[in-house]
């Protein structure tokens, strides 16, 4: 069985926060069987309580390839995990006064003055109508602005998408606020508010905190967000290249790992030289260490070791389900690929959050806060146990296999206060 290391300085004992020790070694058992059998080049997993640190693990390499193993400074690229934080520095704003959730975000961004919305036809000779709601910033936080992804390979203007050069990357050339520009001018998938669609949205709020703070992204979210939380390691070049792990592919095959430049997927990954636009909604490198900093200030309600961020209510608010008549995902959401399950589980401002954990059928608490990205990477926060979870891999798609619920199953069966 692959060898499984302690990582992330365990800080408190286990037993003392209610946890079972020989209950959390299965977490290690379990998936160092994805590490021998090569579904995974290697994990960190994190489970921590209060805040405190009980237990912290990684298996396997950051690089297969390179023989480079996991260590607690491996650096991950966390796609949609991204999507949080930047959700934050929305609200950041708000609490400012700088933005209202229910502005129109054309007063910012004119390109969405007179957005189009899907009717019916094809990709090649689809039927608009106009949106009969302006796009609002509660509608990128929520996803339910009608904005789409390419990959998604669900919907007509799924396609329009990708024939304008947005699948898994964007065209050559085009920055963040060409992105925007370009988004605008591609129809809506529904009427802004009435269905959730994951998407391209909080890209869009990327744009909008670059256009309403004067900032760009990258230097607004080092200065208001993960500066003050101490996460140096975590942005959207890699401090030390070395470091970053691999990213595989699975191989639906074999149910193994592939190295996804073998693959011909090479270019999800231009974390090293930088990228060519600054991706709000998927585009950070970070570090189990620098997450779980994140984590906290969930947890902590917007605060972490003295540093407070956000309001304690306005976390609150934000893990709150404000999806329309507040339905879940598998109601309100159409069926295609996400980071999460549906049932069971609505959304907040930026995180999914579970409204009923029987209909999610896997352990959890209502109010619980998350999201995963595409790599497969996965964290949680846990209000009411005051647990936070986190793993970390870099395996395409996420969905390849149910790491994030076998997560949870086995860090609730350890909990026994």
């Amino acid at each position: 069985m692959a060898g499984v290391t302690s990582a992330l300085k365990v800080e408190a004992d286990p037993e003392e926060l209610g946890f079972d020790p020989a209950r959390l070694s299965r977490i290690d058992d379990h998936f160092a069987r994805y590490v021998d059998d090569g579904r995974l080049a290697g994990w960190h997993a994190v489970v921590a309580r209060d805040g405190r640190v009980v237990h912290s693990s990684t298996a396997g390499n950051r690089d297969l390839e390179a023989g480079l193993p996991v260590t607690d400074d491996t650096r991950w690229r966390i796609y949609s995990m991204s999507k949080p934080i930047t959700s934050v520095a929305v609200l950041m704003l708000w609490e400012r006064g700088a933005l209202e959730l229910t502005d129109p975000i054309s007063r910012w961004l004119p390109e969405f003055a007179e957005p189009r919305v899907y009717v019916k036809g094809s990709a090649a000779k689809p039927l608009l109508e106009p949106a009969t709601e302006p796009i609002r910033v509660w509608h990128l936080l929520t996803h339910t602005s009608g904005l789409t992804y390419g990959f998604h390979h669900a919907h007509p203007v799924d396609a329009l998408y990708r024939a304008a050069g947005f699948e898994w990357g964007v065209p050559e050339g085009l920055d963040l606020a060409g992105c925007v520009q370009a988004w605008a001018r591609l129809p809506l998938v529904f009427q802004p508010g009435t269905e959730w669609n994951y998407s391209h949205a909080t890209d869009v709020l990327g744009r909008l905190i670059e256009v309403v703070s004067g900032q760009a992204l990258d230097v607004f979210l080092a200065e208001n967000v993960l500066g003050p939380l101490g996460m140096d390691a975590t942005g959207f070049v890699v401090d030390d290249p070395e470091r970053l792990a691999a990213l595989y592919v699975n191989n639906p095959a074999t149910g193994r790992a592939v190295l996804a430049e073998s693959a011909g997927m090479g270019g999800m990954g231009r974390e090293v030289h930088g990228p060519s636009w600054l991706s709000g909604g998927g585009g950070l490198v970070s570090t189990a260490a620098d997450y779980h900093r994140f984590t906290r200030l969930l947890l902590g309600r917007g605060e972490v070791d003295g540093v407070r961020l956000l309001g304690s209510r306005t976390v609150d608010y934000m893990g709150r389900n404000h999806l329309p008549g507040g339905l879940d995902l598998e109601q309100v959401g159409r069926p295609l690929f996400a980071e999460m399950p549906f049932n069971g589980v609505g959304f907040g401002l930026g995180v999914s959050v579970v409204t009923d954990p029987v209909a999610y059928r896997t352990l959890a608490s209502a109010g619980e806060m998350a999201w995963g990205g595409a790599a497969s990477t996965a964290f949680w926060v846990d209000p009411a146990e005051r647990v936070t979870a986190m793993f970390f891999t870099q395996l395409l798609p996420s969905s390849a296999h149910p790491i994030r619920t076998q997560l949870r199953g086995l860090v609730y069966q350890a909990l026994v206060d």
